[in-house]
Order: structure tokens, then C-alpha cells, then sequence
């Protein structure tokens, strides 16, 4: 096997949402009050809603054209990002020099989401402006290339019943997932714990839905000290990942829904072994808890429920037996700055060279099992033999890939009507 022969699929990548998302989604009678992207007097691009602006800090949620040194979190305009961030048309392209067959796309964390609608102050144009989110999502960005893209909703965070009906509503459009906060009580929501979210829970596996808890949601669980530099915020929240599944595992919610499926997106892979060693010791040693897992490990409970993800992780892949090879699935992170873009096959397949991955493995990791665990037929509509990394990069010759300051961006962009509000 070479690396042109993989097939890759990415359960974690993210859209920036275009400023004319709502167009066309959004009914007659609430138009005017549809969020809007406009450009204030320092130039920046900033999404507006219910008197709320929002600035966009595309500085570390659009890097993927940039070189690193232009990182940062700090705000920007549209014409400064690589187009293929915002544009379906480039997205399709950008995926195809990168060898990536399908992708799963989250909310921007630049621009509106759950918890933004959810913040919002008249809550009946929150969920209409949610749905609509939605509806473009799946029947713009994911429909307009059949076979692309795995549609993945977001829910009502202020009512559960919504929630619920929303889980059913864009079930029947076709979305296979929804993006969730990874720790509700840490942003002041109930708990998993609490029984609160169980009936959009059920809703999940009675829709047959993977629950998507991305990292960054349950940061706020961490008290860190006030002297604490950025780069805890960038480096630490894989390891949270942990505390969630503590909370599902050990609480009720696996218990009450055996068909519960839950992917942590972006969580890495390596802090698995050591966690699933120390919760079947303390199930083994503190008998007098009186923990049941019917009869199985938690650790057994643990893969019965989880995807895990990674973008890059040798360490974990080195360690894959003690994870569980079925349950590894590889993300590419399109456009935010741990992107491998537009090298990921090359990136991981030097990983997977280190650690000695199988054949047959490897088409686990890079397909196989994220399709089995969303449900999904990536070959439904482009044969398996056109598919692969280099069947796909054959297409895209023509696609640059250099690196360009934001100001060089925004010259190009804008010289060609790309970006202007």
C-alpha cells in the first residue's frame, strides 16, 4: 500500500460561514433580522445579530492559507482568508489536493453558534435563525456536492424540548450528527449527569445520530491560574476530553442509552490508554462503590460507545491495541491552525510508518471506521477506485497551495471581487 492508495475521510473539519448563509433560509416575516456581516470603521468583518457584534478572530480559525507567523487571536475581513474557508466551490478543491474523499464540518467558533443563538435575546428569532443555520448546512454546503460532506447539526441549548425537535426535523434532511458542548455545566447548562439532556439524548439514538463533543466546550471546568499563558488554552484541551467522559461513563447517561454513540472531536487518542487502565483498576479495586456495568469493564463500555479522533498523535497510534484499533478515527481540522492541510496524507502516513499501522488497519483509521460509525457510505456516490488520495489530487493539479500573508490574501481576493461585503 502507498499513500496514494488511502482513503480518507475527516470527521472533523470546520466551515466559516459565509456572509449570505442565510439567504434563501430564512422566512419573509424575520429576514431584516437575520444576522448580518458588516465591516466597521477599523475594517473588520464582524457578524451582527440582535444588536450583537461579534468580531471574527479568523487569526486562529482560518489559518490554513497563511504562514504561522501571522497566527494569533486577532480579528480580520473575509478577503483575508483562503477562499476555500467560506466557499464550497474552493472547499471541494482544497479537499481534493489534500486526498480527502469526505469531510464533517462544525460550526466557525468565529461566528454565530448554539451557544451564541442560545445567548441571544428574543429566543423565538433564535431558533428560527438556528434552524436556518441548519437548513444551509445541509441543503447548501453538505447537498451541493452529494457524497462530500457529512451533514452535522447544532441544537437549542435554551430548551430541551426544542432540542428534541430539532434532533428529529434535520434527522429527516439527512444530518447524521450534532455538535454539542463537550461539558454543559461548565458554560452554566445542567449536567449530562443530571438526566437534564436525556431526551434529546433519546431522540439521538432513536434517530440513529452520533453525539459530536468538540473540544473547547468544557474548558471552563480548568481553574487556572491568573499568570497562565495563551498557550494553555491551545495545549490543554484535549486532556478535558477526559473529565466529559467521566461524566457519561461513570454517571447514568451510558447506562440509560446503550445505543448512545458519542465521537470526541479533536480529543486525541493518546490520553486513552491511561485512562481506560486506571477506571478498570478503580472498578476492580473500589468494590464497595457498588458500580455496574453489566457485567463488563468500563473500559469495554467505554469502546462499546466512543469514537475517538486525532488529527496527529504517534504516540496513541504506538498504543492503538490498548485503545482499541476499531474505534480511531483521523481528522484533518480544515482551516484552523492544526490543519496537516494541505500534507495530511504525507503527515500521517509518516505516523502510521512509525508506529507499524497494518494495511488493514490503516483503512480503519482513515475510513473505515468513522464510516461504520456515522453511518455512512462514502462510496454512494463516487466509486471506491475514484476515491483515493491519488485519484483525488489528480483532479486538483491546478489548485495552489503557497502560503500567503493575510495582506497579500486580501490584495488577491479583492482584485477579484472575492470577499467584498
Amino acid at each position: 500500500m502507498q499513500i496514494e492508495d488511502m482513503i480518507m475521510l475527516s470527521i472533523d473539519d470546520h466551515s466559516i460561514e459565509p456572509p449570505n448563509m442565510y439567504e434563501g433560509h430564512v422566512p419573509a416575516a424575520y429576514r431584516d433580522k437575520a444576522p448580518k456581516v458588516v465591516r466597521n470603521d477599523q475594517g473588520i468583518d464582524q457578524w451582527v445579530f440582535q444588536g450583537k457584534a461579534t468580531s471574527t478572530p479568523f487569526g486562529m480559525t482560518a489559518t490554513v492559507g497563511w504562514p504561522n507567523e501571522a497566527w494569533g487571536f486577532h480579528p480580520g475581513r473575509y478577503s483575508e482568508m483562503r477562499p476555500g474557508c467560506f466557499d464550497i466551490h474552493q472547499r471541494v478543491r482544497d479537499m481534493n489536493v489534500n486526498g480527502i474523499l469526505t469531510s464533517m464540518c462544525f460550526p466557525t467558533m468565529a461566528g454565530f453558534n448554539a451557544r451564541t443563538f442560545t445567548e441571544s435575546g428574543d429566543k423565538e428569532v433564535s431558533l428560527v435563525m438556528l434552524r436556518a443555520y441548519n437548513d444551509w448546512h445541509i441543503d447548501d454546503w453538505c447537498a451541493t456536492y452529494p457524497g462530500r460532506f457529512i451533514p452535522l447539526g447544532i441544537v437549542p441549548m435554551w430548551d430541551v424540548d426544542l432540542a428534541v425537535q430539532e434532533v428529529h426535523r434535520i434527522a429527516k434532511k439527512g444530518c447524521r450528527a450534532i455538535s454539542f458542548l463537550e461539558a454543559p455545566h461548565s458554560q452554566g447548562y445542567p449536567s449530562f449527569l443530571s438526566g437534564h439532556w436525556d431526551p434529546m439524548l433519546k431522540a439521538l439514538v432513536d434517530e440513529d445520530m452520533v453525539l459530536c463533543l468538540h473540544i473547547g466546550g468544557a474548558y471552563g471546568l480548568i481553574k487556572l491560574a491568573p499568570e497562565a499563558p495563551i498557550d494553555h488554552e491551545i495545549v490543554l484541551p484535549t486532556q478535558v476530553s477526559m473529565l466529559t467522559v467521566q461524566d457519561l461513563l461513570f454517571g447514568p447517561t451510558f447506562r440509560r442509552f446503550p445505543g448512545l454513540r458519542v465521537a470526541l472531536s479533536e480529543g486525541g487518542i493518546g490520553w486513552i490508554p491511561l485512562y481506560l487502565e486506571r477506571i478498570d483498576r478503580h472498578f476492580q479495586n473500589q468494590k464497595w462503590i457498588g458500580n455496574d456495568f453489566g457485567g463488563k469493564l468500563p473500559s469495554e463500555v467505554f469502546r462499546e460507545h466512543v469514537l475517538a479522533c486525532f488529527i496527529t498523535d504517534k504516540s496513541g497510534l504506538k498504543l492503538r491495541a490498548d485503545i482499541g484499533v476499531d474505534i480511531l478515527a483521523w481528522e484533518c481540522d480544515y482551516p484552523h491552525s492544526d490543519t496537516t492541510w494541505p500534507r495530511s496524507p504525507e503527515a500521517l502516513w509518516e505516523e502510521l510508518r512509525i508506529a507499524q499501522v497494518t494495511e488493514e488497519e490503516t483503512h480503519k483509521i482513515t475510513w473505515q471506521n468513522a464510516a461504520r460509525f456515522f453511518r455512512w457510505d462514502p462510496f454512494s456516490h463516487i466509486p471506491k477506485e475514484q476515491a483515493t488520495v491519488g485519484a483525488l489530487r489528480a483532479l486538483a493539479q491546478d489548485v495552489d497551495t503557497s502560503r500567503m500573508s493575510p495582506a497579500a490574501w486580501r490584495e488577491r481576493n479583492e482584485a477579484a471581487g472575492i470577499g467584498l461585503l
